[in-house]
């Protein structure tokens, strides 16, 4: 007897929105090890930036800059407000703290020749500054750091500006790791720690404990150095307006603002993807909070956190920043993550791209590790090389944007120049819908 009923079709299996597989696998990782996962890198998850906003070239309305004939200005002075010598720089990119320790000695070294190449500054990080990086760089911003790791005086004359960190944008409120396979005998006696011993710097500054204090911390600093050196003060972005507001009134020449987009070099990652607020969201609080002090440019404005492209950086200034910080991409364009190392990488259980294991000591391309086997790969000067035509593409990049917007300066970019795809990002940047006047929370249609 035949059977004539139909056939019920198979159903596709559904994976939860909720449950994904790379929730399921960390509650597995979690369940075996009893320990939170710790990486490096930045936020993987998708939040509103930059490429969330469009430039609004010239047409009639707007006269353009004719190609290369015309100039455009890049330059930017940091650190007027106070400073005696403040630090001039051909281009309004920078390089953001990244410690020896975290990075190989050759690598500082290659950002060092880099950054001088370009005609900008880089920046030293937790644990000290390094003679390599020290006899690269010729302008080297020194950072200060709850750890107080390799501080001394001395090496505070010796840099062209001050730094001081009481906020990173991918873990605010918290602090770095270092594990100990990546504390060598250099390591540890520049950080005054014991070789092979996992360390964790501070959360919070020792000397101070809250705004008062960092006036006074400030103002040693200032004594230390003769009043000659900028002081900056770098925030985490989490309460923007405010933290620029108190970092102002406690002496700060210059702001640096990293959003959570930002890299790091070890933490928990749940700081990582969940703690503080995107780049997109911290720049306008904070230029708010420079213009109702009247001190908007006296006090300049760094951003960080993400940025990757020219147009990255003409979006950032037209929102108000003076200049930009970059970490995560100088170490892409030295060579980390390349797919050259593929095969080594996948040796790790990764692929190139998605190597954020920084921590462990083991990076194929000699970036992140103190293994003298593996820092030999990296060739500080083909990679300074690398390094200073990334920055000059990004500077040519930004230029002709703002050329495009009737601009001769960088500088003369501003939020008119800008508009936003997405509501959340309208609403963040403080810009008109594409194709409205609305402006998200300001009235309008």
């Amino acid at each position: 007897m035949n059977d004539h009923s139909p056939k019920i079709p198979q159903t596709l299996p559904r994976q939860s929105a909720t449950f994904t597989n790379e929730i399921n696998s960390e509650i597995r990782r979690a369940a075996a090890t009893g320990i939170y996962d710790i990486r490096g890198g930045g936020a993987k998850r998708r939040v509103p930036h930059f490429d969330d906003l469009l430039f609004l070239g010239a047409s009639v309305s707007r006269y353009p800059l004719e190609g290369y004939r015309e100039k455009c200005t890049t330059n930017v002075t940091l650190g007027t407000r106070f400073a005696k010598k403040p630090i001039e720089l051909a281009i309004p990119v920078t390089i953001a703290g990244m410690s020896f320790g975290a990075l190989s000695g050759a690598a500082k070294e290659a950002l060092g020749r880099g950054a001088t190449l370009a005609g900008t500054s880089t920046t030293t990080g937790d644990g000290g500054m390094t003679e390599e990086e020290r006899g690269h760089s010729k302008t080297l911003v020194y950072q200060v750091l709850p750890s107080r790791y390799g501080m001394n005086p001395d090496d505070l004359r010796r840099a062209d500006a001050i730094e001081v960190v009481v906020g990173q944008g991918a873990k605010p409120g918290g602090g770095g790791m270092l594990l100990g396979q990546k504390i060598t005998d250099r390591v540890a006696e520049m950080r005054t720690l014991p070789k092979g011993i996992d360390q964790r710097s501070a959360c919070r500054h020792p000397d101070w404990t809250g705004p008062d204090d960092l006036e006074i911390k400030i103002l040693e600093l200032r004594e230390i150095t003769g009043w000659e050196k900028p002081i900056y003060v770098k925030i985490g972005g989490t309460r923007p307006y405010y933290d620029t507001t108190l970092a102002v009134k406690a002496g700060a020449d210059v702001v640096v603002l990293d959003g959570m987009q930002g890299g790091t070099a070890a933490t928990q990652d749940v700081f990582i993807e969940h703690v503080g607020i995107p780049t997109l969201a911290c720049i306008r609080p904070a230029v708010q909070a420079l213009q109702d002090m009247g001190l908007h440019r006296e006090v300049q404005l760094i951003v960080s956190g993400g940025i990757r492209t020219g147009a990255d950086v003409a979006k950032a200034m037209a929102l108000g920043a003076d200049a930009v910080a970059i970490g995560t991409a100088a170490m892409v364009a030295l060579g980390d993550n390349d797919p050259h190392w593929e095969a080594e990488y996948q040796k790790l259980g990764t692929t190139a791209g998605a190597y954020d294991d920084w921590h462990e000591g083991r990076d194929p391309a000699g970036i992140t590790t103190q293994d003298p086997d593996l820092a030999a790969r990296l060739d500080p000067i083909a990679a300074g090389r690398r390094l200073r035509n990334y920055l000059s593409v990004l500077t040519l990049e930004a230029q002709t944007i703002a050329r495009a917007c009737g601009h001769n300066s960088l500088h003369n970019l501003e939020p008119e120049d800008l508009c936003a795809l997405t509501v959340e990002a309208a609403a963040m940047a403080r810009l008109p819908l594409a194709g409205t006047n609305w402006i998200p929370g300001a009235g309008g249609y």
